[in-house]
């Protein structure tokens, strides 16, 4: 009667290089999922704060206010941070008698640029690790698929009659390297191609929020100069 062979018999038959590469593959596998984890616990909280603090912004709440409620902050992320930042460049350059209304303008959206640059660095913080799995991983699978069938045959070479059931196991545990290297590279494909929709839309939101408030910010100004 044949003996049934499990999954972690042949794992743990595997030749050292195919162990070695199915350990690399778990490990690739842990650490995706952990940032896919942190990184849409970051997302969302972006998404909901960017919409708590437009909803207060639109609400008619005094800027000068906002500002100072804001800065009494000791981090500060997001769109809190793009118009902190604007809005501090904004005050800075207006108490210049000689500056133009054109070149406060370009002085806050500058400002607030940078912050955005920086903003979306930080979500899209680990996506390239996410991306660098989605690729690697198949190909990491299909050497250790490779390697393993390659032994098998080799040490067949020293038998004079070969069967399937001596060439099978060999050929099985090779093959658990390519499903390995899916089942981590799947995962991390699917969530670098939604979390970068997502930081595009969010970008795309920061993007928004800065040419309305600059548009603000530089009507005040045409009316700070009207008013000398």
């Amino acid at each position: 009667m044949a003996t049934e062979i499990s999954i972690f018999d042949l794992i743990l038959k595997a030749s050292f290089v195919v162990q070695l590469v199915m350990l690399t593959l778990v490990l690739m596998s842990v650490f995706s999922w952990a940032m896919i984890m942190q990184r849409r616990k970051a997302l969302t909280a972006a998404k909901m704060n960017a919409k708590k603090f437009e909803d207060k912004f639109w609400s008619g709440v005094d800027l000068s206010k906002l500002y100072a409620e804001l800065s009494a902050r000791n981090e500060l992320d997001g769109l809190d941070a793009m118009f902190t930042a604007g809005f501090k460049e904004y005050a800075r350059l207006a108490k210049n008698n000689h500056a133009s209304p054109g070149s406060i303008l370009d002085g806050t959206h500058r400002a607030m640029r940078v912050t955005l640059s920086r903003e979306i660095e930080k979500l899209e913080s680990s996506l390239s690790f996410l991306a660098t799995v989605g690729s690697i991983s198949p190909y990491i699978g299909l050497f250790g698929t490779v390697w393993g069938i390659m032994t098998a045959f080799i040490a067949l070479g020293s038998v004079k009659q070969a069967t399937l059931q001596m060439v099978a196991p060999g050929i099985a545990e090779a093959l658990i390297a390519t499903a390995m290297g899916l089942f981590a590279a799947i995962p991390a494909v699917i969530a670098y191609n939604r979390f970068s929709h997502t930081v595009e839309k969010v970008e795309s939101s920061y993007g928004n929020f800065m040419e309305e408030f600059s548009n603000i910010l530089h009507r005040q100004a045409v009316a700070n100069v009207d008013a000398k």
